[in-house]
C-alpha cells in the first residue's frame, strides 16, 4: 500500500491529469469533489471519472451553503469588488476547498493535500496560505511548482496527449482550450484564445449561467429582494436559504442576460490576466445591496467603508 494524497478534483483537464501522475509517482490518491453549486456539472460523472482513472476513492461534499452565508454575504455586505470590477466569485471559494479538504484528507489518512492550481496563478498562493493557516504542519503537493512535473506536461497539448493515452475524456481540446471555474457565484473562463486581448470574448464562449443582453426578453422584470441586518433573506417575498436565494437569483439575472463582465485584471504574482466572467446572481446583489447603503449609511462612514 502507497502513501495517501487526498486531491482537490474538479473532473477537469489539470486534475485528472493530476490523478493519473500522482499515481506514477508512487501515490494512492483520494479525490474529493467539493460541490460549490456547480451549475453545468455533472457530479456523478465525475467522482466516477475519478474512480475511472484509478483513484482510491472519490467522494462530494457539499459546501454551496456555506460558501453563500459565509464568505459571500459577508463579501458583500463590504461591497467587495477587485479592482472595482471583479466580484471575486472564485478567489473567495478557495479558502472553503482547502477546509474541505483538509478534513477530508485527515479521514483517509492522507499525507499530503494536492491542487492543480498554476504556478502562474493566484489560487496556488489562495491553496497555500488558507491550507497552512489552518493546519501549519501540512504537506501541499503543487505539481505546477514543481520541475519534474513541468518537464513532462510542458503545455496543454502534452496534457491532452497523455489524458488520450489513458483514456481519460476531458471538456478541454487543442481547438478550444480556453478554461472554465464554475461555482454557484459565477463562472469564470480565461487562457487559450481569450489570452489575445483582441479575440471578443463574447462571440467564443460557451456560457452556462446567462443569455447575451440581445437574447434576453425585450421587456423588464422586476425583482425584490429582502435583507435583514444587510444579509438577503428573500427574493419576492418568499425566504429563501442563502444557497437557494443565490440559485433564484441566477435564474432571474441569467435569463435577462445580467452579470457578465470581460476584465485583464493584476494577479498577485504580478502578472496580467484576462477573465471573462458571468455573475448574474451576485451581480444583482451588489447592486441591490448598494441601494440599500444608499438609504441607510451616513455620508462618512459610507465614505470611510470605501476606503478601507
Amino acid at each position: 500500500m502507497g502513501k495517501s494524497v487526498l486531491l482537490a478534483y474538479s473532473g477537469g483537464l489539470d486534475t485528472s491529469v493530476l490523478v493519473g501522475w500522482l499515481q506514477d509517482e508512487g501515490y494512492d490518491v483520494h479525490c474529493l469533489y467539493v460541490d460549490l453549486g456547480q451549475p453545468c456539472e455533472d457530479r456523478q460523472a465525475i467522482l466516477k471519472k475519478a474512480r475511472d482513472i484509478g483513484a482510491k476513492s472519490s467522494e462530494l461534499v457539499d459546501v454551496r451553503e456555506e460558501l453563500c452565508r459565509d464568505f459571500a454575504f459577508p463579501v458583500l455586505q463590504w461591497q467587495a469588488r477587485y479592482e472595482n470590477i471583479y466580484l471575486m466569485g472564485t478567489s473567495i471559494a478557495r479558502p472553503l476547498i482547502a477546509k474541505a479538504c483538509l478534513q477530508r484528507a485527515r479521514e483517509v489518512g492522507a499525507v499530503a493535500f494536492a491542487h492543480g492550481a498554476t504556478g502562474k496563478g493566484n489560487d496556488q498562493c489562495r491553496f497555500q496560505l488558507a491550507a497552512e493557516a489552518l493546519e501549519p504542519s501540512v504537506k501541499i503537493i503543487a505539481p505546477w511548482r514543481m520541475q519534474s512535473f513541468r518537464d513532462k506536461f510542458p503545455g496543454r497539448t502534452e496534457m491532452l496527449e497523455y489524458c488520450e493515452a489513458k483514456n481519460i475524456p476531458v471538456k478541454a481540446t487543442a481547438k478550444k482550450p480556453y478554461s472554465s471555474d464554475e461555482n454557484c457565484l459565477h463562472i469564470s473562463y480565461e487562457a487559450g484564445d481569450l489570452e489575445d486581448p483582441t479575440v471578443d470574448g463574447q462571440s467564443i464562449i460557451e456560457f452556462g449561467m446567462t443569455v447575451s443582453p440581445q437574447q434576453a426578453p425585450d421587456r423588464e422584470e422586476t425583482v425584490t429582494i429582502q435583507f435583514e441586518s444587510g444579509v438577503p433573506v428573500a427574493v419576492n417575498g418568499v425566504r429563501l436559504s442563502p444557497g437557494a436565494l443565490v440559485a433564484e437569483l441566477n435564474t432571474i439575472g441569467g435569463r435577462n442576460g445580467c452579470g457578465r463582465i470581460d476584465i485583464v485584471e493584476n494577479r498577485f504574482v504580478g502578472m496580467k490576466s484576462r477573465g471573462v466572467y458571468e455573475a448574474p446572481g451576485m451581480t444583482l446583489l451588489y447592486a441591490a445591496h448598494q441601494g440599500l447603503e444608499q438609504m441607510t449609511l451616513d455620508r462618512d462612514l459610507l465614505h470611510l467603508r470605501d476606503t478601507l
